[in-house]
């Protein structure tokens, strides 16, 4: 509790009054607790946030981890490691809505770029309810379980990589030929780019947070890390290193790859893919992108609604109503039914 960086802390003090601030989505600035002073938040005009980094896997990496001076919590649940900057405080973890406890600062890398919130917590709160009202086939209580939750604001940290793949593939597929169904195979070769592909730098991600909800990161709206952004939220830092990065993603990787494979051989029917590439061209970038998470229980079960700090869009877990499917269900089978008696009656064919 005492590791807060002395130069972070003294800039996050309001210079009217010397009250503590934090940072506000809706205007951009750091706005005091005490006299509501708004404070604009000066950043470097040389920075160049959505600058790559190239990275040669054959060559030694010099890149060296920084050591963490702020406050940073492990999370009893997931093991979450979080830093609260400033005024920020939690007794829950964003990710799981676990206990947190202090924990000892750590190696962790610099980031390289950011992109505050945008959206404020009320908006993301009424996001939240309005992604669960929407849910046909929920319980009919359920919006009121999530009105009584309260949602929590984290800067997560992500890669982006480029890089230039020269591919050599073999696809097999299955034809018809006669009454029969045979198997048949193409060897080909291609050539295909990432650009910017959003990649998670923690295990703590999950396909809710980056599938569900952040499809429109744009490298143009990255500013430089400043920790005035962070005032008043919680953020994971990076501790991956590249080649960390790199190896933990390389599944998604190579699930967009065979997909481009599929694509490029021209194949339906394809149930096997097997290739090798030659990488080259590898840049990235340390980022953080702003989220916020609702956690809610209903009936002993725990859930989240997260809402990108960015545009907004909102994405989550939620059960479902028994009795609701099974109406549906009903209503289904009669019109069905209702389509095929008609049908017959018409004595159409």
């Amino acid at each position: 509790m005492d590791k807060v960086a002395p130069i972070a802390q003294r800039d996050l003090l309001c210079a009217s009054c010397g009250g503590q601030c934090v940072f506000t989505p809706t205007n951009g600035t750091l706005t005091c607790f005490s006299c509501t002073t708004a404070h604009e938040i000066a950043i470097d005009p040389n920075a160049n946030p959505a600058e790559e980094q190239h990275y040669h896997p054959d060559l030694p990496h010099t890149e060296q981890p920084e050591f963490e001076t702020d406050r940073q919590f492990q999370c009893e649940t997931c093991a979450g490691a979080v830093v609260f900057h400033g005024h920020s405080i939690s007794e829950n973890c964003p990710y799981c809505n676990g206990a947190l406890v202090a924990k000892n600062s750590d190696e962790s890398y610099a980031i390289l770029g950011m992109i505050p919130f945008s959206i404020n917590q009320e908006t993301a709160q009424q996001n939240a309810q309005d992604w669960v009202a929407r849910r046909w086939a929920a319980p009919s209580d359920l919006g009121d379980v999530v009105a009584t939750s309260r949602v929590a604001g984290l800067y997560v940290p992500f890669w982006t990589f480029d890089s230039l793949e020269d591919v050599d593939y073999t696809v097999w597929y299955k034809v018809k030929s006669g009454d029969r169904t045979v198997t048949r195979s193409k060897v080909g070769a291609m050539k295909t780019a990432f650009d910017d592909l959003l990649m998670p730098a923690s295990h703590h991600i999950t396909p809710l947070l980056r599938d569900g909800i952040l499809h429109e990161f744009d490298p143009d709206e990255l500013r430089p890390f400043e920790p005035a952004y962070l005032a008043g939220f919680a953020a994971e830092r990076h501790h991956q290193s590249v080649r960390e990065g790199l190896s933990h993603n390389a599944p998604d990787k190579a699930l967009l790859l065979r997909n481009r494979i599929k694509a490029h051989s021209g194949k339906k029917r394809i149930f096997d893919v097997s290739y090798k590439t030659d990488t080259t061209g590898i840049k990235y970038r340390r980022i953080l992108l702003p989220v916020w998470i609702l956690h809610y229980e209903y009936k002993g079960k725990r859930m989240k609604v997260a809402t990108c700090g960015l545009h907004g869009r909102t994405f989550g877990e939620r059960p479902f109503s028994k009795p609701k499917l099974l109406a549906f269900a009903a209503i289904a089978a009669t019109a069905a039914a209702a389509f095929g008696f008609f049908w017959g009656a018409t004595g159409i064919y």
